[in-house]
């Protein structure tokens, strides 16, 4: 058994097991040709933000794969919450639902809809420091719709963001500005991206090469609220260099200051500590 953070439960044919057992074969199709879906749900302080979006999210990548979610988005939710319960009080976790094809074959690479398993991991995993972090270009591109399975979080997906990943670290960043095929700005490599320019929020106009996150979601519809001004726009690099402020937003770690791209830096500004604030609020019910 490997775990990537502490104490882990997983729920799988049934029953809960301490830790991370072994769930596929050898002759899976989602080991084998790649047919595995997943979704990103956190836990911390006592509470699971955006759970039941995560949960269908994870049903809606099934079916953009092309299988048959063998459990419903509600049982999935429920079982999320019956393994935090399993957890110290206030614990951050983070709460991964998983779904592949069991069946299909080399003459026929599709995998068979009604094959699909599940199984539910959930590892302790602390919240990283409300700190900056430092990011680079890429010289590697998201997909476009045409190319991948950009409509669902394919796990096939994730060795370019990995490379992306790789390459920015090797020259001293810790994360990389991703571009889609047409050189505007699409995402950062494990999150999503927004700038702000004279008090206003941006962020990439979704357009089918990255995915519209849950969080990226609830932070526009939070700043709004709140008196901001949020476009969804086209954004290029130099966008990005001439910005006020940059921040990120995503399942692990939520709301996270940019401070530095290439050699331009930036302050951790107004807007994303409101960005933060208001995260915070909505997540613990205070709003």
């Amino acid at each position: 058994m490997t775990m990537a953070g502490g104490e882990t439960w997983t729920w799988f044919d049934g029953a809960w097991t301490r830790g991370a057992p072994m769930v596929a074969s050898a002759a899976d199709h989602g080991l084998w040709l790649g047919s595995c879906v997943f979704d990103g749900a956190r836990a911390f302080e006592g509470v699971a933000p955006d759970l039941e979006l995560h949960c269908a999210r994870l049903n809606a990548s099934a079916r953009a794969m092309g299988l048959n979610p063998p459990l419903s988005d509600e049982r999935i939710a429920q079982l999320c919450r019956e393994g935090l319960s399993r957890f110290s009080p206030g614990a951050a976790v983070y709460i991964r639902p998983m779904c592949w094809a069991r069946d299909g074959g080399a003459a026929l690479i599709a995998p068979d809809p009604d094959s699909a398993a599940f199984c539910l991991c959930l590892e302790e995993l602390p919240m990283a420091p409300f700190k900056g972090f430092s990011i680079t270009l890429t010289r590697y591109r998201r997909p476009l719709p045409s190319m991948a399975t950009t409509d669902a979080k394919a796990a096939c997906l994730y060795p370019n963001n990995a490379r992306m990943v790789r390459e920015a670290r090797a020259r001293g960043f810790d994360n990389a500005l991703a571009l889609d095929a047409l050189d505007n700005v699409a995402e950062l490599a494990t999150s999503n991206v927004f700038i702000v320019r004279d008090g206003v929020a941006m962020t990439p106009i979704p357009n089918g090469t990255f995915l519209n996150g849950i969080t990226r979601q609830r932070v526009i519809g939070l700043l709004r609220d709140d008196g901001i001004e949020v476009r969804e726009t086209v954004l290029t690099v130099e966008d990005v260099r001439a910005a006020d402020e940059v921040f990120s937003t995503g399942n692990a770690h939520k709301v996270m200051p940019v401070t530095r791209f290439d050699d331009r830096e930036y302050p951790v500004g107004p807007v994303t500590r409101r960005a933060r604030e208001l995260y915070w609020d909505f997540a613990h019910g205070r709003l």
